[in-house]
């Protein structure tokens, strides 16, 4: 779990909930971490006494200051009689991690003091031929590999230092060094190395040292010297100043009225929009959680674009008055786009195709099938006509025009079950199973409906029509076959043995908001009313903690045998975008009310959401952040006020 990330879209650092830095990615967000999950440690040593702030004598507030990406730290272990405010951030236009530190006596006499900070860098995601030095010329310590440089340095001047080996038979690093209160390592190291610096000073009764340190990165010596020499030249309180006024402009540059929200809510909208930030790449793509730890259980992460998640997050941001993020997601979706017209289950920030599961064969038919889930490609058009129908940039829209929304458009169109006219078989958006799902179909009828307004909008009438036609065609047939009367709702899918055998899949599912939500069907149609009263009835927690889960009998991290699931963040705030979609007074919008007062309640003391929350205890579960649960949370929001303003609330 991550607390307090900070960067901004090259250099991205996050926290643990024992403020160790534990992810350092760098030059895109989510791509080469170069810490590989592996903590940076912070040590203080003071009276002969040696603590690391990971220890359990420490209390630990982990914050941000209100508005900005700079962190609001405090630290504080009465047994050592200290208390530390740490401010943390990267510089908003340059790779710069900066961080001033206030170290406070809370004794009465004067003492030394010691504190002492660890790297362990793994460039280029492993351990294999590294080296840190000190450089006399920079007077400062460095860590490269080939392209990747990381520069180490401090004011006052850090008065020693230590590089070593670590991870390597019995040497376990220079922060073993660290813990008898003096460093001893060499100035050069390579292989596995780590190292620490160490700022020694005198200390008042009761008064305050102040320093400030940073880690420069760049791909060449000469990059991240000249980084180091700015902040010198330009002093690094300044440097800290600068950022925080420029996220506090960022985050209220729409000067939104929020009405009769509560302050809460108001401040988790700004702070969910501020960590959206946070996980996008400077390229354009949107990354779903870059938390490594979750690497350790399933042997991968979730430092990728999916292109479901991704439009989404595009959407909430349009929705919220940010233009230029969505448009580099749309710009790099153009790039990353199939061929034939679909995209794949993933990729990596810098659009190469990411790791999957889709399989392209299937071995029980022995037959080739394509490998994607349909709602990626078909939600990327829906939230690409959002974006055009709020800012009407045609010729952004002209640049889009052919490569994306035609191609995928076209795809769609011919991608269909024979039988039922329904789009043909393809994984689910949780992505763990395949067949016809009520949500795909949802969407491709979104994404076809998105594509006509284009096609007329640039005088392809022909075109539009096919498109047009198609969509309303999917849509009698989700009535026909994804509708049953027996049950009285949405089936969740048409479940396939193989492309020509399926049955009804009846699971009550979180995801079939998408019937009105996407606009396939009006949210006061009979068929979703029944739908989403089952979606409430049967998927929300009946525990102290409350939320929705995805479908009923949900195993993915499932915490307890006694609830149908974990709640999820998104699913809950589905069901208040529900509620705000047929409230026809400010009355009826008390329940939507409710569940973003849950939201507020449910975040970390930082105003990090994760995927999900243990039913029983209320902690986070799976990744966090999780970028889609903070634009949900920032989409629904949008969506109340708009109501609000339309029932004259």
């Amino acid at each position: 779990m991550r607390d307090i990330p900070v960067g901004n879209g090259s250099l991205l650092v996050t926290f643990d909930d024992k403020y160790q830095i534990r992810d350092v990615y760098f030059p895109h967000v989510g791509q080469e971490n170069h810490t590989e999950g592996f903590p940076f440690r912070f040590g203080v040593w003071a009276d002969g006494e040696f603590s690391w702030i990971f220890e359990d004598e420490w209390t630990r507030e982990l914050r941000y200051l209100r508005e900005t990406l700079v962190t609001d730290v405090r630290l504080t272990n009465h047994d050592l009689g200290l208390e530390i405010v740490s401010n943390d951030t990267v510089a908003s236009h340059e790779n710069i991690f900066l961080r001033r530190v206030r170290v406070a006596n809370l004794l009465d006499r004067e003492r030394e003091i010691r504190v002492f900070l660890h790297h362990d860098f793994r460039l280029y995601e492993n351990k294999v031929g590294d080296t840190a030095f000190y450089d006399p010329e920079a007077m400062a310590l460095i860590h490269y590999k080939k392209h990747r440089y990381f520069l180490i340095n401090s004011e006052p001047h850090f008065d020693n230092f230590s590089t070593g080996r670590k991870a390597f038979r019995d040497q376990e690093g220079t922060w073993r060094d660290a813990e008898d209160g003096v460093l001893s390592g060499g100035a050069k190291t390579e292989g596995s190395v780590d190292s620490t610096v160490q700022l020694s000073f005198r200390l008042g009764g009761q008064a305050t040292y102040e320093f400030f340190y940073w880690i420069t990165a760049g791909t060449s010596h000469t990059e991240v010297m000249r980084l180091n020499n700015h902040v010198l030249l330009e002093r690094p309180q300044n440097f800290l100043d600068y950022t925080d006024n420029y996220w506090r402009v960022w985050v209220n540059k729409n000067e939104t009225d929020f009405a009769d929200l509560a302050p809460e809510i108001v401040e988790l909208y700004k702070r969910s929009l501020l960590v959206v930030h946070t996980q996008i790449d400077h390229a354009g793509a949107i990354l779903a959680a870059n938390d490594s730890d979750v690497a350790l259980r399933a042997t991968d992460h979730y430092s990728y674009l999916w292109t479901r998640d991704g439009a989404f997050v595009a959407n909430a941001l349009d929705l919220a008055g940010y233009r230029h993020l969505p448009r580099k997601f749309y710009q790099f979706c153009s790039g990353i786009v199939h061929e034939k017209g679909y995209f794949l289950q993933k990729y990596n920030a810098d659009g190469t195709v990411a790791s999957g599961w889709h399989t392209a064969w299937d071995k029980h038919a022995r037959s080739a099938q394509i490998p994607i889930q349909e709602d990626e490609t078909a939600l990327v058009l829906w939230a690409l006509w959002q974006h055009y129908d709020k800012y009407r940039d045609i010729e952004f829209a002209h640049l889009l025009y052919r490569r994306l929304v035609r191609r995928c458009a076209d795809f769609m169109v011919i991608f269909r079950h024979h039988e039922t006219r329904l789009p043909a078989p393809s994984w689910n958006l949780w992505e763990d199973r395949r067949g016809i799902h009520t949500f795909t179909c949802a969407a491709v009828v979104a994404g076809l409906r998105a594509a006509a307004n284009f096609a007329r909008l640039f005088a392809e009438r022909r075109r539009a029509a096919i498109y047009e036609e198609t969509a309303d065609e999917i849509a009698d047939a989700m009535r026909t076959h994804l509708y049953s009367a027996e049950k009285g709702r949405f089936l969740r899918a048409l479940h396939f043995h193989n492309d020509d055998y399926y049955e009804a899949d009846a699971t009550i599912d979180a995801s079939l908001f998408g019937t009105f939500y996407l606009g396939a069907f009006p949210a006061d149609d009979p068929m979703v009313a029944k739908t989403m009263r089952a979606v409430e009835e049967h998927l929300w927690i009946d525990t102290e903690i409350g939320g929705v889960a995805r479908f009923t009998d949900d195993g993915y991290m499932r915490v307890s045998d006694q609830t149908t699931g974990n709640p999820w963040f998104i699913c809950t705030l589905w069901l208040a975008d529900y509620r705000i979609a047929i409230a026809k007074d400010k009355a009826h919008l008390k329940g939507a009310l409710e569940i973003l007062e849950w939201t507020t309640k449910r975040a970390l003391p930082s105003g990090v959401l994760a995927e999900q929350v243990n039913p029983v205890t209320g902690e986070h579960a799976s990744v966090s952040p999780l970028t889609w649960s903070h634009s949900t949370f920032v989409a629904t929001v949008v969506n109340y006020l708009q109501k609000l303003k339309e029932l004259g609330g």
